[in-house]
């Protein structure tokens, strides 16, 4: 044991037998009993309680000016309001925080908002809006890619990191993931905002924003986005882009070797099916892959492996 622990149990008698005698074997025992036996011989100064109350009597009489504080009789009141104030604000912030709808990899559901206004989520997507403020306020956040039927009324915001769209009834749709911003619009006129830029978008037409910067304006031929059928439909986008997709409908971590992802695809994917959808993008860009287990992905160029 410590020897510090054994003499503080030696000084307070509380040590054992077993335990002086290893404070015994200790090279300082002489020493402490040296200090010990010096200190029984200390002995304290006289105390005059009488005369030394009296004095200190004296003293405050001669004081000029005592000093009283008041007692505020509202303290604890305003301690009790203080606590109140804190709990409203924590509801206020926590009621303000609204409603979220998201859905997991290779999963889509359908949401009706508070208006009747109907929304497609795609995998990996989420939305999140002020339910009880609904009907004055019809603003929602996206990330990841939704198919909105809105109901006519007041303007209706999707905001995105990436920019706003706006509408007072129409139906599109929004693809917002990391630094790309598509959408399409499928009926009325819906109104993009991005890096202090504003673009109306008219029915039938499609407007395409990557990291920022414009890409393309043109003209689709769907009544409705192709997700919402199981496939994904891709024009001249990145590799990267087009992975991360299958990354959100399937369960699957892809790996690339040697591959450029920054070059263009353009062709339609599954949703059903892995390998028919790997070798969608494979079979046109001259890739090979290959499916380790259940999750991993390795996509690589032919002939390189």
């Amino acid at each position: 044991m410590n020897k510090d622990i054994l003499l503080a149990k030696w000084l307070n008698n509380d040590i054992s037998i077993k335990e002086l005698e290893e404070l015994k074997a200790s090279p300082a025992y002489t020493s402490y009993m040296k200090i010990a036996e010096v200190t029984t011989q200390f002995t304290t100064p006289d105390f005059d309680s009488e005369s030394n109350f009296e004095a200190i009597s004296n003293r405050l009489k001669n004081e000029k000016e005592v000093k009283v504080v008041k007692l505020n009789p509202y303290a604890n009141f305003l301690k009790i309001a203080a606590v109140f104030a804190v709990v409203f604000a924590s509801y206020l912030y926590v009621d303000s925080l609204g409603t979220t709808f998201e859905t997991q990899v290779a999963e889509k559901e359908t949401f009706f908002l508070p208006d009747h206004s109907e929304v497609v989520l795609n995998a990996n997507s989420e939305i999140n809006f002020n339910e009880k403020n609904w009907s004055n306020y019809r603003v929602l956040s996206l990330k990841g890619e939704a198919y909105f039927k809105v109901s006519k009324g007041s303007k209706f915001s999707v905001n995105t990191n990436n920019g706003v769209v706006e509408v007072l009834g129409t139906q599109f749709n929004v693809y917002n993931r990391e630094n790309s911003f598509y959408i399409n619009c499928f009926e009325g006129l819906v109104s993009v905002s991005y890096n202090d830029t504003i673009i109306e978008l008219p029915a039938g037409h499609q407007l395409k924003v990557e990291e920022g910067q414009f890409i393309s304006h043109s003209n689709i031929n769907s009544d409705s986005p192709a997700w919402t059928t199981n496939e994904s439909n891709f024009e001249n986008v990145t590799l990267a882009l087009v992975l991360k997709e299958i990354e959100s409908q399937y369960p699957v971590k892809i790996t690339t070797k040697n591959i450029n992802i920054n070059k263009r695809f353009s062709g339609t994917l599954t949703h059903n099916n892995l390998n028919l959808a790997l070798k969608s993008i494979c079979d046109p860009l001259n890739l090979a892959f290959t499916i380790n287990g259940k999750e991993d992905v390795i996509l690589y160029a032919k002939g390189s492996k």
